[in-house]
């Protein structure tokens, strides 16, 4: 394989940061190269069987097999993280005929994954393992292996457990992407098991359930003068006067930065009207997207803004207000 070229400075704390990176990339990439038909085997085994997957490992592998556990849980795959020595104690018990064990280790060689195997297959259970020895007993015992070798471990010494620790977490989250496509798994499965993650609650809710309607935001006339919006928009503190037509149709917006500017820019401000310091027809939110919508509106933008106005769709009819803080907060109204 070809060996990366490092930069070797002593001294250069940045330099040893680009160094470990890089290494782990390419051991990533490298691992990609080699991954096969292992990875049908292993999907089309977890989706036809009825059981969990069972991750295990010791040491840092133990950390690396609990987030891919986790993973695994939080993308529709049922999945329980077994610590290998307490297993031998008693906590065996988790495992059911049916189960898919997941075992993880760069030697190959832990003797407690050794010795759990004899136990896993007497129960029926089917075994995987991430190794980095593809001729280690594990390696050699087990149903499906995936290649987790490396050149190098990527600390300065080359032993810490690094590049090995990125490519078994790699191959851990490709599985579990592969076992999202097997299964249909979509953002409204991803939202039904994360109800109260930020990431949940954006696809769970609509813009309607968070925003506050008409009657609770400040709104004003084209010709409201410019010290009866002030006064308006302190009344209600969102941050944000909208500015209507006749029939409540939404015109523009002025918010707290415009308010700044105006001042800024203006020695006398009692001839202003709202229409003269409103920003003409703003970006608006509908009442029926979802929350993870109106969020792209307001940050995925150079300059990002923090307040939508709520419209009917078709007539542009103002029904609110929705700022990002709605979107944020822990629980809706």
């Amino acid at each position: 394989m070809t060996q990366i070229q490092l930069i070797s400075q002593p001294g250069s704390y940045l330099q040893t940061a680009q160094n470990t990176m890089r290494l782990e990339a390419h051991a990533v990439l490298t691992a990609l190269t080699r991954l096969n038909d292992n990875i049908h085997h292993a999907v089309e085994w977890i989706v036809n069987h009825p059981g969990k997957v069972i991750v295990t490992g010791m040491g840092k592998s133990g950390h690396i097999g609990q987030k891919i556990a986790a993973t695994l849980c939080g993308t529709g795959t049922p999945a329980v993280f077994l610590h290998p020595a307490e297993a031998l104690h008693g906590d065996l018990g988790v495992c059911v005929s049916g189960d898919t064990v997941l075992m993880i280790s760069n030697s190959g060689c832990t003797q407690e994954l050794v010795r759990l195997l004899p136990e896993l297959k007497a129960l029926g259970c089917k075994v995987i393992a991430i190794a980095g020895n593809l001729n280690s007993p594990l390696s050699r015992q087990v149903d499906i292996l995936f290649d987790a070798r490396v050149e190098q471990e990527a600390d300065p010494l080359g032993l810490a457990p690094t590049s090995s620790a990125i490519v078994a977490l790699a191959l851990g989250d490709a599985l579990a992407s592969a076992l999202m496509h097997a299964r249909g798994f979509s953002t409204s499965d991803f939202a039904r098991i994360h109800p109260k993650g930020q990431l949940g609650r954006s696809l769970l809710l609509k813009v309607a359930d968070v925003m506050h309607p008409l009657h609770q935001t400040a709104h004003v006339e084209l010709h409201t003068d410019f010290k009866s919006v002030i006064i308006t928009m302190c009344e209600f503190n969102l941050g944000a006067a909208c500015v209507l037509s006749m029939d409540n149709i939404l015109t523009g917006i002025i918010t707290d930065g415009d308010i700044r500017r105006t001042l800024k820019n203006y020695d006398d401000i009692r001839h202003l009207k709202a229409e003269n310091v409103m920003t003409i027809n703003p970006l608006y939110a509908y009442p029926d997207w979802m929350l993870s919508e109106a969020l792209q509106i307001m940050e995925n933008r150079p300059s990002q803004i923090s307040v939508l106005p709520v419209v009917e769709p078709g007539s542009n009819k103002c029904l609110g207000l929705i700022r990002i803080h709605d979107i944020y907060q822990p629980e809706y109204r």
